[in-house]
């Protein structure tokens, strides 16, 4: 984990993006151009690592946290903590998240909080605010939006969740896409499936814990059996693949 935060730290350019604009320093008058330069990349630098900071912090707890619990506490963990970043809780207390401010005179902090409010306010608006998660694997959102020790505002979490939620809808149209095609060319569809178990294995474990516990395992059995869908239908003895994609995606957790 802490490889893959110094890697975002010099890296990443998607939340680096973010960062720069939410802390970009203006030059003096007068001063050169190439000064100018290095302000703004010693600005963005410190920004950087100040998340850097914080997600290897998260990684430690979320590390304590998945090795005390069990899969069952974990799940009811998430439901807890996502409650209270969406749906009706959320709805409920937005003025409160709204006028949340971190507890720090960091200036950095500060502007990614409050760009955090203004992304998951107006987003859905089609504005141009920029969500400062952008970037982060999903084990890092995933380290955010599950952190409720205070290290990040509400609208900070709900921010990052809506960007693993983006980040799971667009891997869900690919593979779906991949499915498809396979099942056109081979009447198959075990790739997709050995994509679909790979996936859900490269998920941090408070994310596996929201599927069923046999969501593995069913998996595993249909890439065994490397079955042809596309003769058994023809047989009337199967469903349609989008039918059988929509059932196998239904079982996985809800997102925005």
């Amino acid at each position: 984990m802490i490889g893959s935060i110094n890697a975002y730290s010099t890296t990443q350019s998607g939340g680096a993006t973010a960062f720069k604009a939410a802390s970009k320093t203006e030059p003096a008058s007068g001063a050169p151009e190439n000064q100018s330069t290095t302000n703004t990349q010693t600005s963005s630098t410190q920004t950087i690592s100040t998340l850097a900071r914080q997600l290897a912090d998260s990684a430690s707890r979320a590390e304590v946290r998945d090795k005390t619990l069990s899969r069952s506490e974990l799940a009811d963990k998430a439901k807890s903590l996502l409650s209270k970043i969406s749906g009706d809780s959320y709805q409920a207390n937005k003025k409160t998240h709204d006028s949340e401010v971190p507890k720090t005179d960091d200036p950095e902090l500060l502007a990614r909080a409050k760009q955090a409010t203004e992304f998951v306010n107006r987003s859905s608006n089609n504005g141009n605010e920029k969500n400062p998660f952008v970037g982060l694997s999903r084990e890092q959102l995933a380290n955010v939006i599950y952190d409720d020790s205070g290290t990040y505002t509400v609208n900070e979490r709900r921010a990052a969740w809506m960007e693993s939620s983006k980040q799971e809808e667009e891997w869900s149209r690919k593979v779906t896409a991949q499915a498809m095609d396979e099942y056109n060319r081979t009447g198959k569809m075990t790739n997709f499936f050995r994509s679909v178990l790979d996936h859900f294995k490269d998920l941090p474990a408070i994310e596996q814990a929201q599927y069923p516990k046999n969501y593995a395992s069913d998996l595993e059995s249909k890439i065994s059996l490397d079955f042809n869908y596309r003769t058994h239908q023809a047989e009337g003895k199967s469903k349609d693949p989008m039918s059988l994609i929509d059932e196998l995606f239904s079982q996985s957790p809800k997102v925005w």
